[in-house]
């Protein structure tokens, strides 16, 4: 807590530093001002020539529109105005700015410390020009408008031009704030920013939105990333201000390079109900990323954290041991040490390096997460677990999306290692989309899980990026050459507001057996339905998600114990393992930085009982062989626990970039099993949580 409390004030003094002097540009005219003055001035005076110079398109005016068009533009460390953007509903309104701007007199450029500098603003320009009948001439002194003649036109002051941003003295007039807009790297992936990308991605047409992250080149054409942020900068002069609310912390440009650094950030303080004084979660962290020409990308994050969270799910972090070299496991980022009253200390690093040759190839190799599915939940592969090593290869093409994915996971209990050191599992992922029509898409699942001592060695079959799984597995021996599943998802847009999705994994399946309905044990699925609205109810960024899943007994487990569908003793696939059922609603709102999101959560598992050694199917970690019986099985069987949880968050974006977020945030959870114990424990937590964080992924505490 000491160390949580030493940053707070190292905090506040980052940003308010504004030692750096800068001046703005000076318009024809202003000479004279004094410099408090030239600001105002610079607006004043030059949306007076724009507007006097604007000529309407005859398609506008018969149209009879009335809008706004948005420019964003620079003034040149050579005094010179240079167009970026143009949001416009016309291509002649776009052509007419463009004009106007390209005959705009040279000016004094803006300084920074007495050197010249570009910067960047915003002007807002109504549709129809407000004008008074009085005519009048004006000409700018020294300008190289012509002579028109024109009626006394009133500059809106709360329509004044908006400064967008100050550049060093490296060439950026022909760059975006932005470049990692129009990059390999992958957009963070978090739930609350996907669900309101993923509604322009299914706009009009069916896009491949199962596989992620999604990389910004491929949002690109469906999504105005760049005008979206351009449309909730902050009109902010100190250098500590644009910091904060507006920019990269560090940019760096050259002709054929770029890299940026941000400051990564996760401060929290809350108290649940539990005996314990406080919950806390003090992370530092910095973020670099980067290209090097157009076609290669890099990002690499690492983060230095201590923590205590609600009392369920410290619990949780401690709940396997012995760990190999660790106390636990924070779960969803990876191994901890133990700190006094509670906490855990634990570093986690990301990193990855992405390649894209041509149009239908993409290459990534790094150390971080994937996630294949539409839902709140995967059964195929989520992001619930740590970070692991991984190689992706994406290849787009016609209708067709086809995502390959081989992982490097660890098995971490002691039981399952002879030398101390992690045991090493190999899995390896097929997934095909295809979007059939403008309205279904098609996605067909494979992977297997395997180990070295499968094969007295990793087999190179499963590097084939085009095969069968279940043909290799039987050939190679059977049950305990590998671990394979095979699934099939759908999309349907029943128009641009609302879409249907389902996930139908098999992990084993004796077609026999399946309509036989004396619960053979080894039918073992999961099935996964809902839908999403977006604009529920005509109410523009409210977005309505609903979810049902469903697993039955010793899905996702294995013969062989570290065959399982796990990572870091964490499920790869649903948080909850196996043996239940649950059911999700969501509601996300967000209006211009301000956001809130409610979830609820009622549900059913199956635990297995303390000090037996008979596994009833949720736990992936237990050997399937040790089974309650061979038929007879349902789900939910063994200790069964009624689980509810409700959580409420609610906040402010402060910076866009790095999403960092100040907010407060509610959970309630009622953990109710039939037996309880030591380790599955009737429950009730209230948890109030509030802090500053950069939210860059996923963090499931629902279970």
């Amino acid at each position: 807590m000491k160390k949580l409390l030493l940053l707070i004030p190292f905090l506040f003094v980052f940003l308010t530093i504004t030692a750096q002097i800068e001046k703005p540009p000076i318009y024809l005219g202003c000479e004279n001002e004094n410099i408090q003055n030239l600001e105002s001035c610079f607006n004043t005076k030059l949306k007076l020539d724009i507007i006097q110079e604007f000529q309407v398109p005859e398609i506008v005016n018969k149209d009879n529109y009335k809008g706004t068009v948005k420019v964003v533009f620079i003034v040149s460390k050579k005094g010179e105005f240079e167009v970026l953007y143009v949001n416009a509903m016309y291509n002649e309104l776009e052509e007419e700015v463009k004009r106007i701007f390209q005959n705009l007199p040279n000016i004094q450029p803006a300084t920074y410390n007495g050197r010249p500098i570009d910067m960047r603003y915003i002007v807002p320009i109504s549709i129809p020009l407000d004008s008074k009948s009085e005519e009048i001439t004006y000409q700018s002194p020294k300008s190289t408008l012509p002579i028109v003649t024109a009626k006394k036109t009133e500059v809106d002051p709360t329509t004044t031009i908006q400064y967008v941003n100050i550049q060093d003295t490296l060439d950026y007039r022909k760059s975006s704030l932005f470049p990692e807009f129009q990059s390999e790297l992958n957009i963070p992936f978090t739930h609350q920013q996907y669900d309101e990308m993923i509604y322009f991605l299914n706009k009009d047409e069916n896009t491949h939105t199962a596989s992620k992250p999604f990389l910004y080149n491929e949002v690109r054409p469906y999504v105005n990333l760049e005008e979206k942020r351009n449309a909730i900068l902050k009109d902010k002069k100190t250098w500590a201000g644009r910091k904060l609310f507006n920019e990269h912390l560090f940019l760096v440009r050259g002709k054929n390079y770029w890299f940026t650094t941000n400051l990564v950030w996760d401060l929290q303080l809350g108290k649940d109900n539990s005996d314990v004084d406080f919950t806390y979660n003090n992370t530092r962290g910095l973020q670099i990323q980067g290209a090097l020409g157009k076609k290669f990308s890099f990002s690499t994050s690492f983060y230095e954290s201590q923590g205590r969270f609600a009392e369920y799910v410290n619990n949780e972090n401690k709940r396997i041991s012995p760990i190999i070299g660790a106390n636990a496991i924070v779960i969803g980022r990876g191994k901890a040490k133990g700190l006094d009253e509670g906490g855990f200390d634990y570093p986690v690093a990301e990193a990855y390096l992405s390649y894209t040759p041509n149009e239908f190839f993409n290459f990534q190799f790094g150390n971080g997460k994937n996630f294949i599915g539409d839902g709140y939940r995967s059964f195929f592969l989520s992001d619930v677990a740590s970070p692991y090593p991984f190689f992706k290869i994406s290849t787009q093409f016609w209708k067709i999306k086809y995502t390959n994915l081989w992982m490097w996971m660890d098995d971490i209990r002691s039981i399952s290692s002879d030398d101390g050191t992690n045991f090493r599992k190999y899995v390896a992922m097929h997934h095909l989309s295809w979007n059939v029509t403008k309205k279904l898409n098609i996605g067909l699942f494979e992977a297997v899980i395997t180990n070295e001592e499968s094969y007295d060695g990793f087999d190179i079959s499963f590097f084939n990026p085009i095969i069968f799984f279940r043909a290799v597995e039987f050939s190679n021996g059977g049950d305990h050459s590998g671990n394979v599943q095979i699934g099939l998802n759908t999309k349907y847009r029943l128009n641009d507001n609302i879409s249907f999705y389902n996930q139908f994994l098999i992990d084993e399946l004796t077609v026999s057996e399946v309509f036989g309905g004396n619960g053979y044990w080894g039918n073992k699925f999961a099935l996964q339905i809902g839908a999403k609205y977006y604009n529920a109810f005509k109410i523009d960024n409210l977005m309505l998600q609903g979810e049902f899943n469903w697993a039955r007994p010793y899905t996702f487990s294995h013969g062989t114990i570290e065959l399982n569908s796990g990572h870091y003793n964490q499920p790869i696939s649903h948080l909850w393992g196996a043996n239940f059922w649950e059911t999700i609603g969501i509601a996300r709102y967000s209006k211009n930085r301000w956001f809130a999101n409610a979830k609820l959560i009622i549900g059913k598992k199956g635990f297995d009982f303390e000090g037996s050694n008979v596994s009833y199917g949720g736990d992936i970690y237990r050997s399937y062989d040790n089974r309650f019986s061979d038929i007879g099985n349902d789900v939910t069987q063994g200790n069964t626990t009624d689980i509810f949880i409700g959580d409420i968050q609610a906040g402010y974006v402060l910076n866009p970039v790095s999403n960092l977020q100040l907010f407060g945030g509610f959970t309630y959870r009622s953990f109710t099993p039939s037996q309880s114990g030591n380790v599955v424990t009737e429950d009730n937590t209230t948890w109030f949580t509030i802090g500053i964080k950069s939210d860059l992924f996923n963090w499931y505490f629902d279970f």
